[in-house]
């Protein structure tokens, strides 16, 4: 399936001079939604997996769908102040400044086989800050999976030593 014709191109936004990849037709067509589902879960193949993590906002949309039939666990890593319980927080360095992620302290056990989701891999500043929360929490990061990836971004490099699958390159 050819799951670009799904992402509509929104230039400036959310700022002037940035294009944005708009997924929302794609969640939309229940087919595209569904074959789009099950590319990712082939990029997981037969590795046993304990947790799918997504990061806000974007990797909730197939973050949970990816936990579900792989019969795992899903846990949201938020910006600061949207968990309420005890957690642990990384900050990392964007091009503008700096942004935090956090996780519940108790997501993630020694040992879990954890799969790392978001819809998009730009910069890879949030995706290698996520891969340090779980670390740090004692899970084994299998594999950091996108829906897209804006190659000029160079956000791959960031993940040097994981595991990366994309379904959509631009």
């Amino acid at each position: 399936m050819d799951f670009k014709k799904y992402v509509r191109d929104i230039e400036n936004f959310p700022k002037q001079g940035v294009g944005f990849k708009d997924i929302t037709p794609l969640l939309k067509d229940p087919a595209a939604f569904k074959a789009a589902s099950e590319e990712l879960l082939r990029f997981i193949g037969d590795e046993k997996v304990d947790v799918v993590v997504g990061m806000e906002s974007r990797g909730f949309f197939y973050g949970p769908v990816l936990a579900l039939a792989l019969n795992a666990g899903f846990v949201p890593v938020r910006k600061v102040g949207k968990l309420p319980h005890h957690k642990i927080s990384h900050t990392y360095d964007l091009e503008y400044g700096t942004d935090t992620l956090e996780i519940h302290a108790d997501a993630i056990n020694t040992g879990d086989r954890v799969v790392i989701h978001d819809d998009v891999l730009a910069t890879g500043g949030t995706a290698k800050a996520t891969c340090q929360l779980i670390e740090a929490l004692g899970g084994v990061v299998v594999q950091c999976n996108f829906l897209l990836e804006l190659t000029t971004l160079r956000g791959a490099s960031k993940l040097d030593g994981y595991v990366v699958n994309s379904l959509m390159r631009y």
